[in-house]
């Protein structure tokens, strides 16, 4: 069985849970030795990342190495394109989100507990998000009119993008976040969201989520 490092409310641990939930494999999961960052867990895995993955003797410890292992290994259902272009396109999409949206998002983290609040950050990370929201709307223009889109199935690109969409959600209320969603990336969001693997993994992490923020 695969094993997996995680904590709870990781973006990325949950990526990786729509793709092990999509591709029906099974999986036991548990946290870092030590905890997140702790020197103990950096015996393991040397770059203290999370996600990490042991399947026998292999170690990766990086999510985007993972979700293409993983894909190869277990091809069916198949979650890159057969074309080269469109491989290349699911990738550079799934890279947007890791090297751009997200980041945008995640320099709100630090405040995240009420009494460390930054009303002028939120403002500033609102119109980074806006504006990476409108970019991945361009990204995704042609492809939401295409009769044969290659998303007809999920893809690797498609994993990110529901968990960081959720906590755009949830920041909104708390933070006062203004953030303009492009149309082209509400029926993205409402396309992917029907998949099974990505509504199983938001019904089980959204009530996570919601507990950390009230937690802090």
């Amino acid at each position: 069985m695969l094993e997996i490092y995680a904590i709870p409310v990781s973006l990325y641990c949950a990526k990786l849970r729509i793709l092990l939930r999509h591709k029906g494999l099974a999986w036991q999961e548990q946290p870092p030795p030590g905890g997140y960052g702790s020197d103990e867990y950096k015996q393991t895995v040397a770059s203290g990342n999370l996600p990490a993955l042991r399947d026998g003797d292999l170690l990766l410890a990086d999510g985007e190495a993972i979700a293409e292992y993983l894909n190869d290994k277990h091809p069916d259902p198949a979650m890159l394109p057969d074309n080269i272009a469109d491989r290349a396109r699911i990738r550079e999409r799934s890279r947007f989100h890791d090297t751009r949206l997200e980041p945008a998002l995640r320099k709100l983290f630090p405040t995240l507990n009420p009494a460390l609040r930054d009303v002028e950050l939120a403002k500033t990370q609102s119109l980074e998000l806006t504006t990476r929201l409108a970019q991945l709307a361009a990204m995704l223009a042609d492809d939401l009119v295409a009769p044969d889109w290659p998303h007809s199935d999920l893809t690797l690109a498609d994993c990110g993008f529901p968990i960081t969409f959720a906590w755009i959600d949830a920041l909104t209320p708390v933070m006062g976040l203004q953030v303009t969603w492009p149309d082209a990336v509400l029926a993205y969001r409402g396309i992917i969201e029907t998949f099974p693997a990505v509504a199983a993994e938001l019904d089980d992490y959204q009530p996570k989520l919601a507990a950390y923020l009230a937690s802090l």
